[in-house]
């Protein structure tokens, strides 16, 4: 999604339109979009805002929920500068953004160095960066983080989305290559909901 409603902005694509053709949600900041077409925590934010009064604020403003990337690559994690960086990425997304407005938001904890490599953070790693997030909502924005979506993304599989989702930080997964395999996505649901749903 753009942050703005309209104008000569070619290959972008407008909320409204989106709107318009009955989507929900929105996925800002994603790593391919930082990486290949130059997204910043700024842009991001831009489009978080309009959903309230600029860009995730762009998604707001045009009642779509937003779904806020953040996510280290490989090297940062390496160089021990995780927290660092997800931390620099959460303030840049939400700057000047409500705190009534994090009721529509949903983070995605996405570690680049996982993203369609296979690879998946393990569990331990994976909450320990979403408690992170949730104590940098209420430090920095004064949020219920409790009450903040925060998902799991990075090569979500049948075989490794239990042990994800069993963990009670971990809120959900955002999944991507395994939803292009039907079978693949529908055990994956099944077996979120039977971990959510306690069966």
């Amino acid at each position: 999604m753009f942050h703005e409603p309209k104008g000569a902005y070619t290959g972008e694509i407008s909320p409204i339109m989106l709107k318009d053709i009955g989507v929900e949600y929105v996925i800002i900041g994603h790593s391919e979009r930082r990486k290949y077409f130059g997204e910043t925590d700024t842009t991001v934010n831009l489009k978080v805002k309009s959903a309230v009064n600029l860009k995730v604020k762009s998604a707001l403003k045009h009642n779509l929920i937003p779904i806020v990337c953040v996510g280290e690559t490989l090297d940062e994690r390496e160089h021990g500068i995780t927290m660092d960086v997800v931390r620099r990425q959460i303030l840049g997304a939400f700057t000047n953004v409500t705190v009534d407005a994090f009721e529509r938001i949903v983070i995605a904890y996405e570690p680049v160095w996982a993203i369609g490599t296979g690879k998946v953070a393990t569990p331990e790693q994976a909450v320990e960066v979403h408690r992170f997030i949730r104590e940098a909502l209420r430090d920095e924005f004064n949020v219920e983080a409790e009450n903040v979506s925060i998902l799991y993304g990075g090569s979500i599989k049948p075989n490794n989305i239990e042990s994800l989702v069993k963990e009670p930080d971990i809120d959900g997964g955002l999944v991507g290559g395994a939803s292009l395999r039907v079978d693949q996505f529908v055990e994956i649901v099944k077996i979120s909901d039977r971990i959510v749903g306690g069966n």
